[in-house]
């Protein structure tokens, strides 16, 4: 999982690699949780898709929230349908590696769980993550609710001032409408629980979100 992808820019429709035309088979449940993978989610329950470097610690990270329902990795923001792992490791996808996560807003409100993803990562490194280099690993937030992009921009803002106060550089997460997002291989979901000594590239700037700056979603 360390940086396969060393390009750092997106690539055009041209230098695209092609589709293809089957989706990847995932799992009918989450391995911890127990919840569906795949949709249609109970009613009440809301979807959020982030990118915040390497997939298989982010998605730990945020299945462990309390409100959390359950969990995917996958590939969001590129050209190529239904990419395989190494089609994206390619740098010729344009995808990010993303976690979907589907949550309760009743006890995990999407302003905190906003919190979690910035505090979780460096959103100021552009198109890398620590050790793991590539637009694969670029942060971003893909909103699947016009709700979910206002406070999203909200955020981005608010935590932006507080890195620059601590140091950091011009916040690079990139926020979105929702992209179609295509789920990874068997092997990778919820790969931290079937692997607890894998690599886990996750890490933060030790800088606090704000989130009684941020409106409701």
């Amino acid at each position: 999982m360390f940086a396969h992808a060393t390009k750092l820019k997106l690539p055009t429709a041209a230098e695209a690699l092609p589709d293809r035309a089957e989706p990847m088979p995932v799992p009918a449940r989450h391995f911890v949780l127990g919840g569906p993978l795949t949709g249609p989610f109970a009613p009440g329950l809301l979807c959020a898709i982030l990118g915040l470097g390497c997939f298989w610690g982010a998605e730990r990270r945020l299945w462990q929230l309390p409100g959390v329902a359950t969990t995917a990795v996958g590939y969001a923001g590129g050209l190529t349908r239904n990419p395989t792992y190494r089609d994206v490791c390619s740098g010729r996808t344009g995808h990010n590696e993303v976690v979907l996560v589907v949550f309760d807003p009743a006890a995990l409100p999407y302003e905190r769980l906003l919190a979690v993803f910035w505090e979780s990562h460096d959103p100021t490194q552009g198109m890398r993550q620590g050790n793991d280099v590539g637009t694969q690993y670029r942060s971003g937030i893909y909103c699947t609710t016009a709700a979910q992009r206002a406070t999203a921009e909200r955020s981005r803002a608010a935590y932006g001032e507080r890195l620059r106060l601590a140091g950091f550089g011009e916040v690079t997460t990139e926020i979105t409408d929702e992209p179609e997002f295509f789920y990874a291989e068997e092997y990778h979901q919820q790969y931290l629980a079937k692997n607890p000594d894998g690599y886990c590239g996750l890490g933060g700037t030790g800088v606090a979100c704000p989130i009684g700056l941020l409106g409701g979603a």
